[in-house]
């Protein structure tokens, strides 16, 4: 688990704007929540600073603990997209529900912000980096069950090709949802058989335009 902000850097970002999380710092103070992940320079003038779903997450007193990509995370007690095969995967109780839904309301306010034209229904820069977890918290926030660690469920990995995860659910009816949830959150989405035993899955990559 990465270590938790230091005071100074709570202050700023328990300041941030309740609606945009736009933030108010020092320049070193905004440059190192950058480098955490926790906040993002818009690259257009002003250049202000926001934070990115994680801050939110920290802000809402939820740590993130950053993943290998295309591994299910340990159950460490913090919020992490859950992308199948978590122990955890099967509790889906209020507390989980509301955590998934403030994440995701995080994500499209990123996509507001960086976005050109303020777009919110296509993927944006931090997605196009961290795509197993983009396309899991896509999942989870629509309602769909991630995989636990025997039984049915999805999961979403990582694949050789650039800007593409795969998705499998061993269920056909739950396999075409997850693409239709994936499609409607501006990813773009093929399905294909595995060489081997012919299993459906899905291969999703984040629309451009």
């Amino acid at each position: 688990m990465t270590r938790p902000p230091t005071a100074a850097q709570r202050r700023v970002i328990d300041a941030a704007d309740p609606v945009t999380g736009r933030l108010r710092g020092t320049e070193s103070q905004l440059a190192t929540l950058v480098k955490r992940g926790l906040a993002f320079r818009h690259p257009r003038p002003p250049h202000d600073h926001f934070l990115t779903p994680e801050g939110h997450r920290v802000r809402q007193g939820i740590t993130q603990a950053p993943e290998p990509a295309g591994e299910a995370p340990a159950s460490t007690g913090v919020f992490a997209a859950r992308v199948g095969g978590e122990e955890a995967a099967a509790e889906a109780g209020p507390v989980r529900r509301r955590e998934v839904h403030s994440a995701w309301q995080g994500l499209l306010e990123l996509r507001r912000m960086t976005n050109p034209g303020g777009a919110t229904d296509r993927p944006c820069g931090w997605e196009r980096t961290h795509l197993v977890q983009a396309a899991a918290l896509a999942l989870e926030a629509a309602g769909h069950g991630p995989a636990g660690q025997e039984g049915g469920g999805y999961r979403v990995r990582e694949t050789p090709q650039p800007e593409a995860v795969a998705v499998h659910e061993p269920d056909g009816e739950a396999l075409r949802a997850c693409a239709a949830t994936l499609e409607g959150t501006g990813w773009q989405v093929s399905e294909h058989r595995e060489p081997r035993g012919g299993t459906r899955y899905l291969l999703a990559s984040p629309r451009r335009a």
